[in-house]
């Protein structure tokens, strides 16, 4: 969920706002091959939802595509945006689709049922990761925190890109080998923070990096029902807030993980409290920030959290 943030957090890394599209940065892909091939194939339109899943296009299909990312101002929240015109248009010309997906970003699935003449290939990266909700608990839907589940939706934008140019296939599929490559690389800085420091405790303000944390082996130890209220956007109880705040008080874990994104008093109220425990806040965010693409922002995000643990 995102709202504006009321005050900035301190912060452990150099991670700033998204405030443009997110393809921008190194790509990582083969311009010699894209120059060549643009002599006999057109360019592929491809809308995204988010700068995160545009970026991730954008590496894939290098010059071969352009990309049109809705959402990249960090103020706007997927869960209640509504499409406009220039959306609808944008989605009509696309033959790739990228969403989220597991209700995050339901305005894609409006805009496709609404759309005439029109049938892309749509790519859902919730589906695409195998997420399900575990027992007693929701879905996660905040799949771009998942390295392994970001390779699977490599390859499927791969695919689909060299369906819509077969001529551009073999492009298309070294650009995506040489994004897992990377993405392998953070998986094993992820599995030596684990080495370091499994089973440690860190509080979130919202379950947007629960996925990289598990994967460091980290322990939770938020209360359920505040990551959830502070998600939907719902009051916080009082004894909810308690049982967080206690967490900082009583030095029970070893870093809060923040999503600056969203700002409301029961946030700025954990964050506080962090801080005057002397327990290190570190900022994540849900779109890609300016200047960064999707694997330098995954590679500030977890030196963030091994610095804060190490602290």
């Amino acid at each position: 969920m995102l709202m504006p943030s009321m005050r900035g957090p301190v912060l452990l890394t150099g991670v700033a706002l998204a405030l443009t599209c997110g393809c921008t940065g190194s790509t990582g892909t083969d311009s010699r091959d894209n120059s060549r091939a643009g002599a006999s194939s057109p360019v592929i339109p491809v809308v995204a939802s988010t700068n995160v899943y545009g970026n991730i296009v954008q590496q894939v299909g290098g010059g071969k595509v352009t990309v049109v990312s809705i959402i990249s101002d960090p103020a706007q929240d997927p869960h209640s945006y509504e499409a406009s015109t220039q959306n609808r248009l944008e989605l009509s010309k696309a033959k790739v689709v990228v969403e989220n997906g597991g209700g995050y970003d339901d305005f894609v699935g409006r805009m496709l049922h609404s759309a005439k003449n029109s049938s892309p290939a749509v790519i859902d990266a919730v589906k695409v990761s195998g997420k399900a909700p575990k027992a007693g608990r929701e879905l996660n839907e905040h799949v771009w925190y998942d390295l392994p589940a970001m390779g699977k939706l490599t390859d499927r934008v791969a695919d689909a890109l060299a369906k819509a140019s077969p001529a551009d296939a073999d492009v298309f599929r070294r650009n995506a080998k040489a994004f897992k490559d990377r993405l392998t690389a953070l998986e094993r800085k992820e599995r030596q923070v684990k080495a370091e420091h499994a089973g440690a405790a860190v509080a979130v303000t919202e379950p947007v990096p629960l996925y990289m944390t598990e994967a460091m082996g980290l322990r939770n130890k938020t209360p359920a029902d505040f990551g959830q209220a502070v998600e939907e956007g719902d009051d916080v109880s009082a004894q909810s807030l308690q049982r967080t705040l206690s967490l900082f008080a009583h030095k029970q874990v070893k870093a809060l993980i923040y999503n600056k994104q969203t700002s409301g008093p029961p946030t700025e109220k954990v964050k506080a409290a962090a801080e005057d425990s002397g327990i290190p806040v570190v900022p994540v965010t849900e779109t890609l920030p300016q200047g960064e693409d999707y694997l330098s922002w995954m590679t500030a995000n977890i030196g963030a959290i091994k610095s804060a643990l190490e602290r």
